[in-house]
């Protein structure tokens, strides 16, 4: 397997491999001892890893190249893993988390431009396709993955990470044989900490593109770290491998919501995504409401929808409008605000959830995410973001 299919594939590997503990936080919580506060704390450590390496080494596949940055990011993956199997308490399990969001972070910038820089002519749409179906359908899997893994065989803290292990082997041996697309990377060049850094030309196209991305990577959190609580304590749901499939649910209507942004343009389907967004989010205040899982997977699907129509969007236009020598930087810094969104209003909730119980936690917070997504669907149709 060669060029843009199997960066993806890489891609989405190392990206399962950072949601893989998602329906096993309640195993953990009867095996530790801890609040759904400290679920969203080990959430966020997760989310703070990834923004940490995008601002220091966001930009470092630029100059380094693309493979070796891969490389990298899925020993670390392997790393997390490691920690997760030998889990006795809640130091590893920072530990893994931490280890997992340096990878996503390394990831979500050099494994982005390496699948659109090695498509071949006419191939452009589709690897920009295959990238963030890669992000997202990753991300969707691992909770799938390891929600049947522990849910139907004997060794449901162990087996889910020995999978990713083996998933992990294979995406290093693929990338090996990559092509570096990066012309003349410097070995091992000195690391130059950027910050958030968007060149000019691009801003125009960076400031509404972000604040949609912010707004659906935020309801991506609501799920990936409390989703599976609820379901559990609140509808009764007990079955490891139903909150995995619920949580894969909005993955997957993200990535159904990506095919559809090349039909519709991405200037319009940003504002569509918002919109699509919205009517999702309010799907899930009535199923917190009215305690229903069938509202919750609704919800699930038409709001994963919308975020994945605004977020192919918001990136096709972002990395669309950076030059060639910054685009790995400027990705970077784009998942810099996403990561934001699906870190900060998260624990938020679980703060919230301690005083006031998870449903009016749940609601305060897709009351926030409502009005946020309105702004920006708002902001991106009577302002149409266009490079400077």
């Amino acid at each position: 397997m060669r060029g843009y299919p199997a960066a993806a594939a890489v891609f989405a590997v190392g990206m399962a491999g950072t949601t893989l503990p998602t329906p096993l936080y309640g195993l953990y919580q009867e095996q530790i001892g801890f609040s759904e506060l400290m679920v969203t704390v080990v959430f966020a450590v997760y989310a703070v890893a990834v923004i940490t390496v995008l601002l220091v080494a966001g930009n470092y596949s630029d100059k380094a190249g693309r493979r070796p940055v891969l490389l990298c990011a899925l020993v670390l993956s392997a790393a997390s893993a490691g920690c997760f199997l030998l889990e006795s308490g809640l130091p590893l399990l920072f530990a893994g988390r931490l280890l997992s969001g340096c990878a996503a972070g390394l990831l979500s910038g050099a494994a982005t431009a390496a699948v659109i820089e090695l498509a071949g002519p006419g191939q452009k749409v589709r690897a920009g396709f295959a990238a963030t179906a890669a992000n997202m359908g990753g991300l969707g899997c691992g909770p799938l993955l390891s929600g049947l893994l522990a849910q139907y065989t004997p060794w449901p803290l162990m087996m889910p990470f020995w999978v990713h292990l083996g998933l992990v082997a294979v995406a290093c041996a693929i990338t090996w044989f990559l092509p570096e697309t990066v012309a003349e990377p410097k070995r091992w060049p000195p690391l130059k900490p950027q910050g958030i850094t968007v060149p000019p030309e691009v801003r125009g196209v960076f400031r509404p593109a972000s604040l949609a991305a912010f707004a659906g990577f935020a309801l991506l959190g609501l799920f990936t770290a409390v989703a599976p609580s609820f379901a559990s304590q609140t509808l009764g749901v007990r079955n490891l491998a139903v909150s995995g499939a619920v949580v894969f649910s909005v993955f997957l209507a993200s990535t159904a919501g990506q095919s559809l942004t090349p039909r519709i343009g991405a200037r319009r389907a940003l504002p569509q995504g918002c919109a699509v967004l919205v009517v999702g989010l309010l799907l899930v205040a009535a199923s917190l409401v009215a305690e229903s899982m069938p509202l919750l997977v609704l919800g699930a699907l038409c709001g994963g929808a919308g975020q994945g129509l605004a977020f192919r969007a918001a990136l096709t236009m972002v990395s669309g409008a950076a030059p060639a020598q910054h685009r790995g930087g400027t990705i970077s810094a784009f998942f810099v605000v996403a990561y934001a969104g699906i870190s900060l209003p998260v624990v938020g909730v679980g703060a919230m959830a301690v005083w006031l119980g998870l449903r009016p936690a749940g609601l305060i917070f897709t009351g926030c995410v409502i009005l946020l997504a309105a702004g920006a669907g708002a902001y991106s149709a009577l302002r149409p973001p266009v490079a400077s």
